[in-house]
């Protein structure tokens, strides 16, 4: 069975995102890097950058297919992880720890209302995460 932390939250684009003091960590699920397999290079944006819910904050490809990562929600970057830009394995490893993305500042925080919570995205994926 996939994991999916408490704690957290889920968009249906298979991204997650973790919210303290108006920041959000955000970074792809464990099922989402399940399906890609083994991760080869990120695409993330320089901090100071704007980023827009729903919309592409970076490109992630794998040994399979290139996809755009699609951010959870809106704001601006304060961070990206550069160790995951420099091995981009960490995905795969640690997709909820040391395999995060970026850190945002996030714009309009009523915009993480409509993710789901664990059991939420695990019911979302029904029998794909099985």
């Amino acid at each position: 069975m996939t994991d999916f932390p408490d704690g957290i939250l889920y968009s249906p684009d298979h991204t997650w995102v973790r919210v303290e003091d108006g920041e959000g960590t955000v970074g792809i699920t464990s099922f989402a890097q399940d399906q890609l397999g083994e991760v080869v290079f990120i695409e993330l944006p320089e901090p100071g950058r704007s980023v827009t819910r729903g919309e592409p904050f970076g490109v992630i490809e794998s040994v399979k297919v290139v996809q755009d990562l699609l951010a959870p929600a809106g704001g601006e970057v304060l961070t990206r992880n550069e160790a995951v830009v420099d091995n981009p394995a960490l995905v795969n490893d640690s997709p909820y720890g040391d395999g995060w993305m970026v850190r945002l500042r996030l714009s309009d925080p009523s915009e993480i209302e409509g993710l789901l919570d664990a059991a939420g995205y695990r019911s979302s994926l029904g029998t794909e995460a099985q």
